[in-house]
């Protein structure tokens, strides 16, 4: 490495993001006789992994190499080719891009010099420490001397750069949950009352809470495990009606609940798989198509803004599924839950009892429109009806005249939904239901529900959300004569529901959203006076 060193007069060739030849007169005070000839002019080359620095040069990856005919660019007949040589044979410090090239003609800094040297530096300790002093000569020592002097503020520099990244490395390895598992949270404080001729009397303004911990689980780096705790003390407002119940309510009775726990991964680049153990619904296996409101903690502050309520009908939690893409802009999705598919001894299992499946055609020609056709079959059990926790209390179906002749309620469903983004700052969607249902021995019922939804992202700040939504939630419009027979009749009016919210992102972690919902016609019967809802939201997450 003498011949190198020695005679050093060109700086060095670096392969650092960036690479180059550049003339070093400034620091040696002499100029190359015949800069072509490579015995009268070194090039040094040397290497330092970009990460090391906090220096934003080029995002090519780096290659180590074991001989300079590696090096595309590099010839014999250049210049500096039996420096290179000897640098990668003797020091091993020269790497190249991933495409095969060395780059050895760009402009570099002072700073990218002083990382090079460093590199140099280091192999040359990593030598001498290892008991091969002898190959590096006193010339070599000499020179790299007057560059560590010439070159001080910038190898300090380069060196607290180095310290510094470290003890940030040692500090997210020692706060990190897990190298496989990623820990999230989310909670939601609530501040709600409702008003009301008959409803405000018997209720009070109440501050309730609700806590998610989501524990994401990667093995492959494309699959994904996740547990979900729950825990919430949201009590119902003593309403005649499931219309208006809040998105985020949830009641654990004092105690931590396992919530989700799905495990899904792809196969191939078309189809993914899902397996649901846990506290799942139809939706878990498809787009809904209702982003902006789809969130219980950042979305709708309604149950029934969410989503169509179809997706909630089967009383069931656990099973498995698949999203199929078809190309680029069609995806079908398909689906089963079971009620009971953990208990053996019921008569019921994975496949006799309460369950629900879905298939639904996904377009999404643009990331500006969105529609969705979705088909739902489901058997609920006697007395369980098709309880999705929206809608009038005639709807559920599931108080079929006395206890003792309650039936088994079989249902298909579908569902149209679709939104567009008018512009960056309006999106308008919404959804259709239609559910024909059968009371096993009793007769038949329909049971519609709609929505207009009208989304403001970005509303006056970016991360804000303004939103709008007016629509029908389940109405029983039509039974058979052995369905009236034991009492069960249609609702006899129509009940709107309409709801506003402004969700205010405080920071990225905060966001504060007040609304309000107003039911009319609660029940769809127009003999109950209107009531509304007011709630204000705050949700934390981490």
């Amino acid at each position: 490495m003498n011949q190198f060193f020695g005679n050093l007069l060109l700086a060095p060739t670096f392969c650092f993001g960036v690479t180059s030849v550049v003339s070093f007169s400034a620091i040696t005070g002499s100029i190359p006789a015949n800069a072509e000839s490579a015995n009268s002019s070194v090039g040094i080359g040397f290497a330092i992994a970009q990460s090391n620095l906090e220096v934003s040069l080029e995002s090519d990856s780096m290659a180590q190499i074991t001989s300079v005919s590696q090096l595309s660019d590099v010839q014999p007949s250049d210049w500096a080719f039996q420096a290179l040589q000897s640098l990668v044979e003797r020091y091993g410090i020269i790497v190249g891009y991933e495409d095969g090239t060395f780059r050895g003609d760009r402009a570099m800094t002072r700073y990218e010099f002083a990382a090079g040297l460093n590199a140099a530096l280091n192999r040359i300790n990593e030598l001498i420490t290892s008991g091969n002093r002898n190959l590096v000569s006193q010339e070599d020592w000499e020179t790299l001397r007057k560059l560590q002097t010439e070159f001080a503020t910038e190898l300090n520099a380069l060196r607290g750069r180095i310290d510094t990244l470290e003890v940030r490395t040692q500090q997210l390895e020692a706060n990190r949950f897990s190298p496989t598992t990623k820990l999230e949270g989310e909670v939601i404080f609530a501040i709600s009352d409702v008003f009301g001729n008959e409803v405000g009397d018997r209720n009070n303004t109440v501050f309730q809470q609700r806590a998610r911990l989501y524990f994401e689980t990667s093995f492959t780096g494309k699959d994904r495990l996740r547990t979900r705790l729950d825990f919430g003390n949201f009590e119902r407002f003593d309403l005649p009606t499931y219309e208006g119940r809040l998105a985020f309510a949830s009641n654990t009775d004092g105690v931590v609940e396992l919530g989700d726990l799905e495990y899904r991964f792809p196969i191939g680049e078309r189809l993914t798989v899902f397996l649901e153990a846990n506290n799942a619904g139809l939706h878990d296996f498809t787009n809904v198509i209702n982003p902006y409101f789809r969130s219980s903690g950042s979305g709708a502050i309604s149950r029934f803004g969410r989503r169509n309520p179809i997706y909630r009908i089967p009383n069931a939690n656990a099973g498995l599924g698949a999203r199929l893409k078809l190309s680029d802009a069609v995806r079908f999705d398909f689906g089963y839950l079971a009620g009971e598919a953990d208990n053996p001894t019921s008569g019921r299992g994975l496949f006799n009892g309460d369950y629900g499946a879905i298939g639904q055609l996904t377009f999404n020609p643009s990331d500006r429109f969105a529609l969705g056709l979705t088909y739902i079959h489901s058997y609920a059990s006697a007395g369980e009806g098709l309880d999705t926790g929206t809608g009038s209390t005639a709807a559920r179906l599931n108080q079929l005249g006395p206890q003792e002749i309650e039936r088994p309620v079989v249902a298909n469903s579908y569902g149209i939904q679709a939104n567009y983004r008018v512009t960056d700052n309006i999106a308008i969607g919404g959804w259709v239901g239609y559910t024909a249902a059968r009371a096993i021995g009793f007769g038949d019922a329909q049971i519609w529900n709609y929505a207009l939804t009208i989304a403001f992202p970005d509303l006056a700040k970016e991360g804000n959300l303004g939103g709008i939504i007016i629509g029908m939630e389940p109405k029983l419009t039509n039974t058979s004569s052995g369905l009236r027979a034991i009492g069960q009749f249609e609702d006899p009016d129509t009940s709107l529901h309409i709801e506003s919210f402004y969700r205010y992102q405080v920071t990225d972690n905060i966001a504060i959203t007040p609304g309000i919902i107003w039911i009319t016609n609660p029940n769809h019967n127009n003999n109950n006076d209107d009531f509304v809802i007011g709630t204000i939201r705050t949700t934390f997450e981490f």
